[in-house]
């Protein structure tokens, strides 16, 4: 292991890519941001990189439009924020219903929106990757953010975009603790770890049990004119939501 971003796994911990995309077509069952296709025709979508290298900027701009700000930040966070979601929440589902660390190198993006797709399944056993599977999962995720983040045309705060991965990742636990509720001391405890670990580190604090979260910063949905602050907002309680 070089760091929580580069993490060298072994080859021998390579799962079947058929079990991969067995484990992924379950976890698709829980809906919406759990949702990770994989195969089928190349048309129609285009490699995450290049997608994160322009910012993100058509999705930001049809976002700013939805809800209607003049804040080119506001439409950026809620676009980044929606992405991380993709991002942890099939990641997280597979590891804990399935015991596999997601490789998603690869990743493409929708041309006409946000949905995510691999061209072929891939990952690593995490019984096999013994400490290694909690920063693996990690670097996974995060270099695909950490690229969105260096790639952004507007100006927002690193801090805050970290934030949002560590909001978007609690609520993908507590959806899938819903879901399954068997897994949810396994959850918990995986979660914990995932926000002591690289930059989600410093981004909140728990607030009591089933995965309560405060963050330390604000996705800006409030300074959308329908919009308002989230539960676990940092600044809930300082004015009008």
């Amino acid at each position: 292991m070089t760091g929580p971003d580069s993490v060298r796994l072994p080859v021998s911990a390579r799962a079947p890519a058929g079990a991969v995309a067995d484990a992924l077509t379950e976890v698709a069952r829980l809906g919406g941001f759990f949702v990770l296709r994989v195969g089928g025709p190349g048309h129609g979508w285009q490699p995450l990189d290049r997608s994160c290298a322009a910012g993100f900027t058509d999705l930001a701009e049809a976002v700013a439009r939805r809800h209607r700000t003049d804040e080119p930040r506001v439409g950026v966070s809620i676009a980044q924020l929606g992405h991380a979601a993709r991002l942890w929440s099939p990641a997280l589902a597979t590891l804990v219903r399935h015991g596999i660390v997601l490789d998603l190198a690869g990743l493409q993006r929708a041309d006409d929106g946000p949905a995510l797709r691999l061209p072929r399944a891939a990952g690593w056993y995490a019984d096999a990757l013994d400490d290694l599977a909690v920063p693996a999962l990690y670097a996974q995720v995060t270099r695909h953010l950490r690229a969105l983040a260096d790639g952004l045309r507007v100006k927002v705060a690193p801090r805050l975009l970290d934030g949002n991965s560590a909001s978007a990742l609690v609520e993908a636990a507590r959806a899938l603790s819903a879901a399954d509720p068997a897994a949810r001391e396994a959850l918990t405890g995986l979660t914990m770890r995932l926000l002591d670990t690289g930059h989600l580190r410093g981004t909140g604090a728990t607030t009591g049990p089933g995965l309560g979260f405060r963050r330390r910063s604000c996705c800006l949905y409030y300074r959308a004119p329908n919009g308002t602050k989230c539960g676990d907002c940092g600044l809930a309680g300082t004015g009008p939501r």
